[in-house]
Formats: structure tokens, sequence, C-alpha cells
């Protein structure tokens, strides 16, 4: 199951490591706790859409920007979960007489 908040939280550690920025940094701009920001990160907590925002303000990102790059990064988790739900074929040789002469199958 893809988890929306663990893809933003990865999403907006991404764009904070790009910018340089510390959790602190970015919890004064923000004006939300470390620790809020810290589960976010790690997908343990969800946010608001003002949190989100103010997370966005504080790493001068556009919302649309960041949840843009969710959807992209939920899409490839989805199709990757798609592909190991899909059934692999197992090939199946019919079956032969001593004679080497293929016996009709019951199906």
């Amino acid at each position: 199951m893809v988890l929306f908040r663990s893809s933003l939280g990865d999403v907006l550690r991404r764009q904070r490591m790009q910018r340089g920025m510390t959790l602190r940094e970015v919890s004064a701009g923000a004006r939300v706790s470390l620790g809020y920001i810290s589960e976010i990160e790690r997908g343990q907590k969800e946010a608001s859409s003002e949190l989100l925002a103010s997370l966005c303000a504080a790493l001068e990102v556009p919302l649309s920007d960041v949840l843009r790059e969710v959807s992209h990064e939920v899409a490839r988790e989805e199709t990757v979960l798609a592909g190991a739900a899909v059934a692999t074929p197992i090939p199946v040789r019919p079956r032969t007489t001593s004679d080497d002469t293929a016996v009709p199958s019951a199906a």
C-alpha cells in the first residue's frame, strides 16, 4: 500500500537537504516544532494543508512543485506494486507417452 504521508515526508526531506537547510532552520521559518517536522519527514504524522503551506514557504519551494513530486513518487510506487502483483505464467509442457506422442489434456 502506498502511503501519501510517507512520500510527502521523503519529498520534504529531499527539498530541505537540497537547500542545505537544517530542521531547526525550517522549524524557525515555518513556526512549527522541530520534532513535528521530523515526524512529518519520517512519514509518521500527516501534514495539514496549512502546515504544508508553511513548510513550503520556509523551504522557498512552491506547494505545487512539492505536490507534483509527491504525485510522481506515488505513481512510481504504484507501478512497482502493480508489477509485483502480476502473476508470472508458468510454462506447461504437454505430457507425453513413452513413444513421445502428446497426450490430449483433460482441460
